[in-house]
């Protein structure tokens, strides 16, 4: 049966079942991909991947699904560990290069995480060209959605294509961590005010990332998050004020680095993309 989309109703469940369903096929490779968008949205798709960056650009006459690929286990997530707390505060920049220009669209004042930003720099071009392609063959609703660090290209790409003309319709995340500061969410949240459909799982840490500061962190989270689950992250706060005695000026250095992200580990689980389809259910 053939997933139906709800164009009028902002996180719909049908709507937030729907986007998680296209981030699981996001990481399929690309024949089975292409065969889940085929056979769940009725859809074509194809795979963009450049470097470490990948995304589908599905579609038919009704809609456009654009899904970028996160991070979900052990293995891979490591890998975000100096974005996410290592060097998370010398991350957040004022965009320069090929994207800069745009970004800059935010504001004075707005930061993006220099990471995330160079992701979706990597792949910006070529799914542009391929939307814009589409919206030319035929106007339809455009839903942008990813999962952990797939959330945050999300978010980046719905605004660089906002940028260039390109309607966005709505937006769903799911475990994604912050992509930087307040001037710079709060530019997107009046970009896309009642667009943006944030989930976080209540036991996920990843969504409180980056993050170096026990007392102010500069980073920050564009609206609407919608929880799923029973615990706000009370273990996480809980876990930060054990070890806060250790921190220096409040903040995570040296081996706490290494504390805080084994808790990630150990926690990593409540970040994984089934386990917010099972809360979504």
């Amino acid at each position: 049966m053939v997933i139906e989309l709800i164009e009028d109703a902002v996180g719909d469940p049908k709507n937030s079942r729907a986007m998680c369903m296209a981030c699981q096929l996001a990481y399929l490779p690309e024949n089975e991909g292409t065969d889940g968008f085929r056979r769940h949205f009725g859809m074509s798709a194809k795979l963009f991947s450049i470097d470490n960056t990948q995304a589908y650009v599905a579609e038919n006459d009704d809609h456009i699904i654009i899904a970028f690929r996160g991070t979900e286990s052990p293995t891979s997530i490591d890998g975000l560990k100096d974005w996410l707390l290592t060097d998370a505060m010398n991350l957040l920049i004022v965009p320069e290069g090929r994207l800069g220009h745009d970004l800059a669209a935010a504001g004075a004042g707005a930061k993006f995480h220099k990471g995330f930003v160079n992701a979706i720099a990597e792949i910006h071009e070529p799914l542009f060209q391929e939307v814009e392609a589409q919206f030319k063959r035929l106007d339809r609703p455009l839903w942008i959605t990813g999962h952990s660090l797939g959330g945050a290209l999300a978010l980046l790409a719905a605004w660089l294509l906002k940028r260039r003309f390109i309607a966005v319709h709505q937006i769903y995340t799911y475990g994604a961590p912050m992509i930087g500061n307040q001037r710079a969410c709060d530019a997107i949240d009046r970009e896309f005010a009642g667009q943006i459909s944030r989930y976080v799982n209540g036991k996920d840490p990843v969504p409180r990332l980056p993050g170096l500061s026990l007392v102010a962190n500069e980073f920050a989270h564009v609206q609407t998050e919608r929880l799923l689950g029973s615990d706000p992250m009370t273990s996480l706060a809980q876990f930060l004020g054990s070890i806060g005695s250790k921190a220096i000026q409040g903040l995570i250095v040296g081996s706490l680095i290494d504390e805080v992200w084994k808790y990630v580990i150990d926690h990593v689980s409540a970040h994984s993309l089934d386990n917010y389809d099972g809360l979504l259910k």
